[in-house]
């Protein structure tokens, strides 16, 4: 049976060949993994042939590896692909592993190659023994047998410094260009040149802090193993790459720097994020980008969006185009700036749809061609959507969004056969309209962070830095008739209009004056439940489910008041009925005084299966923590 060994001075063949230009001209590397440690979401070790070692790292995207055992201490593995380099104030080299195989599980112990000599002759032969230390019973793979210490390894540095002659001509190196996956960059490289693909370019934007203005973009980077990395670019470097970058288009990078990913503003995952800076070279590899992968999506079907609403990460989508409204322009609070907005209203086969928001270019360029092809029900991908509450569930794109319309996908041919098979006749709900109160599902919003009233109101500071968002079971208790239940709405951007001299309204979002208007409910209410009361705001959908009619509708039962009083009797059977409320409550100041706003997100009628499903569940958590 052939035994599991270690290649023959595997560290002096990888010290001499500290950058190898292609992993298929390397030989055959098997080494020995010592001290095998996690440090961070790395792994360091040490690489051992029986007679030299080397330092050496495993970057986290083995960790699999590991924790699987196939990468095990004092176990084999096969080099296939690493760099040799430099690590800031340490002496040595370190191995940087960038490709491997398991060769095998864990051994006894340290492998430890003697050389002895025959009859004087400068020949000399190997034997390699196990020098066992303890029981045989401490063989598990990760207890680490140290033998003696019969031979004293040589540093990475002196095996360089006496095999310098034997290095690779500069001439071999420079008839080829060394590319780096982007699985073995790490801060503490020198020199490194990425093949990587443009999957996403955000807009060009404006800072000011306290060291003055400045402009800012990025752009994801995706290699031919399908890594990804974010890489940004400031001032001059933005100035100087940002119509170099262009999505879809393959480049040759280097001079760049990594550090730790600040995963707040990344939305790849990668443990670090990238920096180019104006000495940064970048050249477009125009006839090799056929090896590298497009843009990945990780579809979220429209009916799980309710899962993500208000998370910090986005999602992708795609969906089959039902409406597209006009560009309106929207005034930013920040600065007062006009900004272009378009809403369009997807649909998947969850029957679902919601409605997604194009800013700036999005909504001036794709969205017009989306405007001009609604009529063929396009499908559209998109990468990168926030997940809002608005309407109970919303997206909206962001600057590095990347739409596709009609992708070459799987996906979108997939849904293109479902629409025009029975998609285009089925009924379509939207995606908050229909988010149900399942506790286990998509009704999210509705059973977590269940609280009492009492708990906003017992709380005035309560959204005092941002909005919170809490689930209430509770009853509409009084809905005043007196008070101001609507406001004329423009039908296309549902703003606010004013009547036009002569006839008409006049909307000053769209800037135009309509024959029509609609009415659409801004509503108070006060809800209450056994721990106490407070009044709360709604809007158009939401106030249509708790009235159960539209504001024309009702609008015209007010001005027919007579002796049955049809209005006060909507409104009263409104009243006591049992409700699931999604609320935020924030901060809003009134005469220099700050008061609590809580606003109704969604709602929906008490389901009494899911509602014992919940009570149930709550009991059985009270029970375990006794």
């Amino acid at each position: 049976m052939e035994v599991n060994t270690v290649t023959p001075d595997a560290i002096s063949k990888i010290i001499a060949n500290p950058s190898p230009d292609s992993s298929e001209d390397l030989p055959d590397l098997v080494v020995q993994v010592i001290d095998l440690k996690a440090v961070g979401n790395r792994f360091m070790f040490t690489a051992s042939d029986g007679k030299q070692k080397l330092k050496g790292i495993l970057q986290s995207s083995f960790s699999d590896m590991v924790s699987s055992g196939s990468i095990q201490n004092l176990g084999l593995i096969r080099v296939l692909d690493y760099t040799l380099n430099d690590i800031p104030n340490k002496p040595e080299k370190y191995l940087l592993v960038t490709k491997c195989e398991s060769v095998s599980p864990a051994l006894k112990a340290e492998i430890k190659v003697k050389e002895e000599s025959e009859d004087g002759s400068a020949a000399k032969r190997q034997k390699q023994e196990v020098d066992v230390k303890a029981e045989d019973t401490k063989e598990a793979a990760g207890i680490m047998l140290k033998p003696k210490q019969e031979i004293v390894a040589k540093s990475a540095a002196q095996i360089m410094n006496e095999q310098r002659g034997n290095a690779a001509p500069a001439a071999r190196m420079g008839m080829t260009r060394r590319v780096y996956p982007l699985a073995s960059l790490n801060p503490y490289q020198g020199n490194w040149t990425i093949k990587v693909r443009v999957t996403s370019k955000a807009t060009m934007r404006t800072y000011n802090n306290a060291r003055g203005e400045g402009n800012v973009f990025n752009v994801e980077l995706t290699d031919e193993d399908g890594t990804q990395i974010q890489a940004t670019m400031f001032n001059a470097a933005a100035r100087k790459f940002y119509d170099t970058f262009q999505a879809g288009k393959v480049y040759y990078i280097s001079k760049g720097t990594l550090k730790v990913a600040n995963k707040k503003f990344s939305t790849v995952h990668n443990d670090y994020e990238m920096t180019i800076n104006e000495n940064s070279v970048v050249e477009e590899a125009s006839d090799e980008g056929v090896y590298i992968p497009e843009t990945k999506f990780n579809f979220v079907p429209i009916d799980q969006l309710g899962l993500h609403v208000n998370g910090k990460d986005v999602v992708d989508v795609i969906g089959v185009v039902q409406n597209v409204s006009p560009t309106m322009s929207i005034r930013r609070k920040i600065n007062n700036e006009m900004i272009p907005k378009r809403d369009i209203t997807i649909a998947d086969e969850s029957k679902k749809t919601v409605v997604v928001s194009l800013w700036n270019d999005h909504a001036t360029t794709l969205g017009q061609e989306l405007l001009d092809m609604a009529d063929q029900s396009p499908v559209i991908a998109i990468k990168s959507v926030k997940v809002g509450d608005f309407q109970g569930v919303s997206l909206s794109a962001i600057s590095k969004s990347v739409l596709k319309i009609n992708p070459d996908l799987p996906e979108s041919r997939q849904l293109r056969s479902w629409y025009d098979s029975e998609g285009k006749e089925a009924s379509l709900a939207s995606v908050g309209a229909g988010m149900t109160p399942s506790p286990n599902g998509g009704g999210r919003s509705m059973y977590t962070d269940r609280v009492p009233i009492s708990h906003i109101t017992s709380n005035p500071s309560l959204g005092d830095d941002k909005p919170v968002f809490f689930s209430l079971k509770a009853y509409i208790s009084v809905i005043r008739p007196d008070q101001a239940m609507w406001y004329r709405a423009c039908k296309t951007c549902n703003k606010k209009v004013t009547e036009a001299i002569g006839s008409g309204y006049w909307c000053e979002g769209c800037q135009k004056n309509e024959e029509e208007c609609n009415l659409r409910y801004i509503m108070v209410a006060k809800i209450s439940d056994a721990s106490g009361e407070t009044w709360v705001s709604t809007f158009n959908e939401q106030a249509e489910k708790i009235i159960g009619c539209p504001a024309d509708e009702l609008e015209k039962l007010k001005s027919h008041e007579g002796e049955d009083n049809l209005f006060q009797t909507k409104l009263k059977e409104a009243a006591w009925e049992p409700q699931t409320f999604r609320v935020s409550v924030a901060q809003t100041e009134y005469n220099n005084e700050k008061r609590q706003r809580v606003t109704v997100r969604a709602v929906a009628p008490l389901d009494y299966v899911a509602e014992t499903s919940y009570l149930l569940g709550e009991i059985s958590k009270m029970k375990a923590s006794q």
